[in-house]
């Protein structure tokens, strides 16, 4: 009995610790970017499923939103499609545009809404063509004081949360391709999955942005040191932004978006650790960077 008692006690505690944060998020809608290694390895991807359930099964409402670089770059190379980047941004032919849509709606999408549904009939696939769920128009980045036509890259210009929210009430957990039709021309673009999460996010009136990432979190002085920022407000990550890498820029420009517009508290963290999701949600420690508001009444950023 007493060994029965000895490995039974830590995994009470370990639950207990959750009581707190389950309490404080039950019936809160939390935004989920799913993307980097944890798209691409079996193990997380899993893991990255189960997470996503727990969190529906403990009362809250989780929204997944993706991106698929990796997958529509060799999906581009199997046609002999050539992928060619300006400002960090993928250019995209008419023909690019329809690999991404194939990619992301017929293929990324398809396998997260079947690894959740492993769970029970839960996930619901959609792309931001669907019931005008995100409306663009084309962006077209400057690049030495002149704006460059990149193609079908899209811009944000309107969120209509309604069917996302309809799910959400029906206790479904929908899963969003970051394509956009444009009221403009009609055409579909493709959509920063970092950008379209924080703005629905936002529509959402969300508690939570969870950004995932193939780091750690965002570092003081890279390359210098490896200390993680566990926590800065709003007006502080805005001070850094000058000094980001490409890749980093649209996660934190998702993050302070976020916070600034209603969201309570964004995070980037790292997709490589298995769990990363439940550690950060449910656990005291959490793990990665928490942007704040400028005003938050430090309840939030307790840890």
């Amino acid at each position: 009995m007493s060994t029965r008692k000895h490995t039974a006690l830590p995994k009470a505690q370990i639950l207990i610790e959750a009581l707190p944060w389950l309490t404080r998020h039950h019936g809160k809608t939390v935004v989920i970017k799913f993307g980097g290694n944890a798209m691409i390895d079996e193990e997380l991807k899993a893991a990255f499923a189960q997470d996503v359930v727990f969190l529906r099964q403990s009362g809250l409402k989780p929204v997944v939103v993706h991106g698929g670089g990796p997958q529509i770059s060799a999906q581009l190379d199997k046609q002999g499609l050539v992928s060619e980047f300006k400002a960090g941004l993928r250019v995209t032919t008419p023909e690019a545009m329809d690999v991404v849509r194939m990619v992301l709606a017929g293929q990324v999408q398809r396998e997260l809404v079947g690894l959740l549904n492993q769970h029970g009939p839960l996930a619901v696939g959609m792309t931001g063509e669907d019931a005008h769920t995100i409306t663009a128009t084309q962006h077209r980045p400057e690049i030495d004081g002149e704006l460059v036509d990149i193609g079908r890259v899209g811009q944000i210009t309107a969120v209509d949360p309604g069917a996302i929210q309809a799910l959400l009430d029906d206790g479904r957990i929908p899963v969003i391709s970051s394509i956009a039709r444009s009221q403009d021309d009609g055409h579909v673009y493709n959509v920063n999955a970092d950008t379209a999460a924080a703005a629905l996010a936002v529509a959402l009136g969300a508690e939570t942005l969870m950004v995932l990432t193939d780091v750690e979190g965002l570092y003081e002085d890279w390359p210098n040191s490896d200390d993680v920022i566990s926590k800065l407000t709003a007006s502080q990550l805005e001070k850094l932004l000058p000094e980001l890498s490409s890749g980093m820029l649209p996660k934190m420009e998702g993050c302070l978006f976020a916070v600034r517009n209603g969201v309570n508290t964004a995070r980037v963290i790292d997709g490589r650790v298995q769990h990363s999701i439940l550690l950060e949600i449910f656990t005291d420690e959490g793990i990665g960077t928490m942007v704040l508001p400028d005003r938050h009444d430090g309840h939030e950023g307790s840890r």
